[in-house]
């Protein structure tokens, strides 16, 4: 269980630092709870890009219906969560 656990905290630090790193999102606006539209002013153009960087950084393909209940930071690491179980 703790290397599971390891594994969960490793994904979550890449996707904050690829959010800081590519969308120039602060450090301070990360929590679980924060939403992509209202807090990080993430839009649908953006959403493309995320997926790009998703599928260069996770190694698996995203259809962009996958991504439309995605709304806070926690559902997002929940798919990365759930996506790489199923590889």
């Amino acid at each position: 269980m703790p290397q599971l656990l390891m594994q969960r905290e490793e994904i979550i630090n890449k996707i904050n630092l690829m959010l800081i790193d590519e969308f120039e999102i602060e450090e301070s606006q990360i929590s679980p709870n924060a939403r992509f539209k209202e807090d990080f002013d993430i839009d649908s153009l953006d959403f493309v890009d995320l997926v790009v960087i998703i599928e260069k950084n996770f190694g698996f393909k995203v259809k962009g219906e996958e991504m439309v209940n995605i709304k806070k930071l926690a559902d997002f690491y929940n798919f990365i969560f759930d996506r790489i179980k199923l590889n």
